[in-house]
């Protein structure tokens, strides 16, 4: 009976869970390896290998061009690797360029002009914020946008709110002179600013009035574990009326896709700001594990909000390999950035140094991430 039941939890978890993570995650990197490859292929560099997952392989197929596309045992990440390239992390190999024939040399990426590379480097992060703008332009355009009037219903005693003078049926109009359009906008902005004094217009029976509140960082339980975010303490409106859904046109569509795009990019950003100044707790960072429980509850939702996850993801990835740590293509960026000031690249062993540091950060951050997500899921 224990074993039938411990087969039926390993079931659940590996159907509620691990599939969806590997298929979220799989879309997501092979959307951004194939940015790099594109591009790279219309700059006339050479492929030897499209790789989706590290390690042994499973399975593969050479395609006409020579280019080996693969699927690895290791299914978490993927890569790209060109000619002239010594690994997966994409480390110029001069021995292997020195045996080239003159041909192979002039494809390889080493041999492309620092432009060049930069822009095939960059396409794998803008291919990922170009999916996530395709995903919410999609699900906006056929499903609608549903928007919530911002409005506030309730006031939490003893909050900011409530110092500041909010009242129920105050309309919120602006903060810090943004539009306010739905309540959403209220969430986002006061969640990623705690301690940051805002500066509110609100319409009180036909009337504006300007009040200034100071979010308060909060730990908030949600369905992917407890988070710390800013809060002011209102509640929005129940009523039916102020529940309002449309159906934009395919161009406000496009807009409503690069709107949320732009802000889920704000918000992470602001997030890693407040970390770096302390503001912030780094226990929310999520690896693996959080982020298959986060899939197994967002796939229970329905279909948009699986979708929607997606695009989050994806945004996600492509802002971590912005970061400028050798081994991701922020770190080749600005490797690039160096070697166009100065005229000349970085030497192959400080190059080398270079991205052993950064397999190390990322090693760290890993582990890290890691046990992040042990303790939420056991607490």
């Amino acid at each position: 009976m224990i074993l039938l039941s411990l087969g039926t939890l390993l079931m659940h978890i590996l159907v509620g869970n691990v599939l969806p993570m590997l298929l979220v995650l799989g879309i997501v990197v092979f959307v951004h390896e194939l940015g790099h490859f594109i591009v790279g292929r219309l700059c006339g560099v050479g492929v030897s290998t499209f790789s989706m997952g590290f390690g042994p392989e499973l399975f593969g197929f050479n395609d006409r061009k020579g280019t080996r596309w693969r699927v690895a045992a290791m299914p978490l990440g993927g890569y790209v690797k060109f000619y002239g390239d010594q690994n997966a992390a994409g480390m110029p190999d001069d021995a292997a360029l020195a045996k080239m024939s003159p041909e192979m040399r002039r494809q390889s990426l080493p041999a492309q002009p620092v432009w060049a590379r930069a822009l095939i480097v960059a396409a794998g992060p803008v291919a990922n914020f170009i999916l996530a703008i395709a995903i919410f332009s999609a699900t906006a355009y056929f499903y609608g946008r549903q928007t919530l009037t911002p409005r506030i219903e309730q006031v939490e005693p003893a909050s900011p709110a409530a110092a500041a003078g909010f009242l129920p049926g105050d309309l919120v109009l602006q903060i810090d002179g943004q539009p306010i359009a739905g309540f959403s906008d209220i969430q986002q902005i006061v969640s990623t600013h705690p301690g940051t004094t805002l500066t509110f217009v609100v319409e009180r029976q036909g009337r504006q009035v300007t009040l200034t509140a100071t979010p308060v960082l909060s730990d908030v339980k949600t369905p992917f574990g407890r988070q710390n975010i800013g809060r002011v303490g209102v509640a929005p409106s129940t009523d039916p009326s102020d529940i309002h859904y449309t159906y934009p046109t395919p161009l406000g569509a496009i807009g409503s896709g690069i709107s949320d795009t732009y802000g889920f990019i704000e918000k992470t950003l602001g997030y890693v700001a407040g970390i770096l100044m302390g503001r912030e707790s780094a226990s929310q960072l999520s690896g693996p594990l959080g982020i298959g429980q986060a899939v197994g509850v967002v796939a229970s939702w329905g279909l948009v909000p699986f979708f929607n996850f997606i695009a989050w993801m994806s945004v996600s990835v492509g802002l971590i390999n912005l970061f400028p740590i050798p081994l991701l293509d922020g770190g080749h960026l600005l490797f690039f950035a160096i070697e166009g000031s100065r005229g000349r690249p970085l030497s192959e062993r400080t190059q080398e140094m270079g991205f052993r540091m950064g397999l190390a950060f990322v090693v760290a951050l890993m582990l890290f991430v890691t046990v992040n997500d042990i303790w939420r899921i056991t607490s």
